[in-house]
């Protein structure tokens, strides 16, 4: 358990220095405010209440966050840009962070998507002074072999869109190419088990705070 332990924070410890090359957006927290941030996705996060799990990991380290969601199982960000409750929430909501994540997206049409789509929410964001992150997520554990194609789609998603990069996707697959352990994928070979979940809200928090 210590050799995981110790593991598991080294790859964490990579978290900023991954961020730093995707935004120029990062300062230290402040510890007088209240952040609000939106999650907008679906299972992938929706799956023992990633939200949840983060919120609970910024309050052990004295930051203040309030967690909203927009949660719905199976959905992609074209689903949840249909009628107005994305751009109603993201422009009465005053979040500091907006983070969306949809499925894997691998190859060049799932990137062009996640591109498209992202840009539409990143307009939103900017209009109503938020600041947009994706949630790079995973491929399933059948298609693990597509892994690096995630990777590049939610990568270069951010990119082309000036957003935060949450590199999740990224730790996970260093840890299983390092471990062959695949106990972060939960019994259906895709969505997370509760420890997969926990190292998504913690690289959200590094990401986003730094600590």
């Amino acid at each position: 358990m210590y050799i995981f332990n110790n593991f598991i924070a080294s790859l964490l410890l990579l978290v900023p220095a991954w961020f730093a090359n995707i935004s120029e957006d990062y300062t230290k927290p402040n510890l007088q405010k209240t952040y609000k941030i939106l999650f907008v996705g679906n299972s992938l996060s929706g799956t023992n209440d990633l939200p949840a799990l983060f919120e609970n990991k910024a309050k052990s380290k004295d930051i203040d966050v309030e967690v909203h969601s927009l949660i719905s199982p199976a959905h992609s960000l074209e689903d949840h840009l249909l009628g107005n409750r994305i751009q109603l929430t993201i422009r009465n909501g005053h979040f500091d962070y907006v983070i969306i994540q949809q499925g894997p997206s691998p190859g060049s049409s799932g990137r062009d998507v996640l591109i498209k789509d992202g840009g539409k929410i990143q307009r939103m964001c900017k209009q109503a002074g938020s600041k947009m992150a994706y949630l790079m997520v995973w491929p399933s554990k059948k298609n693990y072999n597509r892994f690096d194609t995630v990777i590049s789609s939610y990568t270069q998603a951010a990119k082309k869109n000036n957003a935060i990069l949450i590199p999740a996707g990224q730790v996970w697959k260093d840890y299983i190419d390092a471990t062959n352990d695949y106990s972060y994928y939960g019994s259906d070979g895709f969505n997370p088990s509760f420890k997969g979940s926990e190292v998504a809200a913690e690289v959200i928090f590094n990401t986003l705070f730094g600590k």
